[in-house]
């Protein structure tokens, strides 16, 4: 199973200000459940996340609906469920490595995992991005205006990575690549909502010389 990481960023890689969106879109939003809740029947994906981005989550929201939910956290007394309320399929693990491990192997107590998603946040992302061929595919819905410059979280950049023989990682697909990855009609092109204009792009790791 590969790992799919979900991510909206500005063009210079900005994701948040002050622990928070920097901007607001419902529809983008829509994309994202949409995308991470997609799977067959009797299977779910699992969206991967630190903390921080658990608590970022409205308390009406948690756990995300139709997924499974690792929560990172190195907090052995962190409490993801303080209002005690009735909650399934949320564990919470120690390392991103955990997490991934925990998703990927077969349990009675868990349904089948289809895919595989990090939502966030940024030490997530950049510790995910760092490890060799962890991740397969990037969603990254691209702002490209306004700029957001007063972002002070960063995705990292990924579009310059290079092998050891100087080749582009990574390549961005088509939106035909992206709409039959996705199982449903992504739009192309730029989008806007609330003065703000966005892509939908995907852009997945080139396989190694001598790979299928």
């Amino acid at each position: 199973m590969g790992i799919t990481i979900i991510v909206a960023a500005t063009v210079a890689n900005g994701i948040g200000h002050r622990s928070r969106l920097p901007w607001r879109l419902p529809q983008e939003m829509a994309y994202f459940a949409r995308l991470t809740s997609n799977a067959p029947a009797g299977s779910m994906n699992a969206v991967i996340m630190g903390r921080k981005t658990w608590e970022s989550i409205p308390g009406k929201f948690r756990p995300l609906r139709g997924r499974i939910n690792e929560i990172i956290t190195r907090d052995e007394n962190f409490n993801s469920n303080p209002d005690n309320k009735p909650i399934v399929q949320t564990y919470l693990q120690g390392s991103l490595q955990s997490a991934i491990s925990h998703a990927r192997t077969p349990a009675a107590t868990i349904p089948s995992v289809h895919r595989c998603f990090i939502v966030g946040g940024a030490s997530i992302y950049n510790e995910a991005m760092s490890s060799s061929f962890l991740v397969d595919r990037i969603l990254l819905t691209r702002v490209l205006s306004p700029a957001f410059e007063d972002c002070d979280i960063f995705f990292p950049e990924f579009r310059e990575q290079k092998d050891t023989e100087g080749k582009a990682i990574w390549e961005r697909a088509s939106n035909e690549e992206l709409q039959v990855w996705a199982g449903f009609d992504v739009p192309d092109g730029v989008q806007e909502e609330n003065g703000v204009h966005y892509e939908f792009q995907m852009w997945t790791r080139k396989p190694s010389d001598g790979s299928d």
